[in-house]
């Protein structure tokens, strides 16, 4: 497990790390669908099990298994004109913490990272609230670090809801 006693973790690598799940949750909060792909390396992936011990989105149900050609049809389903999930304001506030590198290779530039989130959701004159946990897998690019898998484990994810997650967590 990576640390800051590591010396494959500096305090740039763990800056450079923070920042990208930083801008991630800004893009969430602001709507900025596009931004939030392109931080996806060509074949990133972004999952949602539909529960904690699954250790593969491939063949099984997840809430979320979407590769980047299907980030881009949720992104235009967002964006319609006539989207009726989007006739209600909504809006959402991430937070992103307990950030530990799990492990850096700084020879293929490979890093993996673990934190934590809390998001508020207001739509409909309602608040909901989900938390829990992220693992990011990410690589080097020459654009600086990209997500090549994004692991999403919701605490709430089993709960009851009024309605479906319309964008990412």
């Amino acid at each position: 497990m990576g640390s800051v006693a590591d010396p494959a973790v500096t305090p740039e690598l763990r800056r450079e790390v923070e920042l990208l799940l930083y801008r991630q949750a800004d893009c969430l909060d602001n709507r900025q669908w596009q931004g939030f792909i392109d931080l996806f390396t060509p074949d990133g992936i972004y999952w949602m099990p539909a529960s904690p011990e699954q250790t593969s989105g491939d063949g099984v149900p997840s809430i979320f298994y979407e590769d980047r050609n299907l980030m881009t049809v949720r992104m235009k389903r967002l964006n319609h004109p006539h989207a009726w999930s989007q006739k209600t304001e909504w809006g959402t506030s991430h937070i992103v913490g307990n950030i530990v590198i799990d492990s850096h290779d700084p020879a293929r530039g490979d890093v993996t990272v673990r934190s934590r989130f809390h998001i508020m959701e207001f739509r409909t004159d309602a608040s909901r609230h989900f938390a829990g946990s992220y693992v990011h897998h990410l690589t080097s690019t020459a654009d600086g670090y990209r997500i090549k898998l994004q692991r999403v484990d919701m605490v709430n994810g089993q709960g009851p809801y009024d309605y479906v997650l319309q964008a990412w967590v």
